[in-house]
């Protein structure tokens, strides 16, 4: 009986969460993306975007 308990909690827990392995490339994929967002937003580009649209809202209101 207890031989029986056991497999079928082995069966049950078998693709119950994330390995390391699978935590380590999950965690460098999203450090990977959070580097290309934030250079992204930090560009002089977006940064200008960004200003205009706020000095057209600050505007548009006076």
């Amino acid at each position: 009986m207890r031989k029986r308990c056991v497999r079928i909690l082995r069966r049950r827990t078998r693709e119950v969460g994330m390995s390391t392995a699978e935590y380590a490339v999950g965690t460098m994929a999203a450090c990977g993306f959070a580097a290309v967002l934030y250079k992204i937003v930090t560009s002089d580009a977006v940064s200008g975007a960004v200003r205009q649209l706020i000095e057209r809202a600050l505007n548009s209101g006076l």
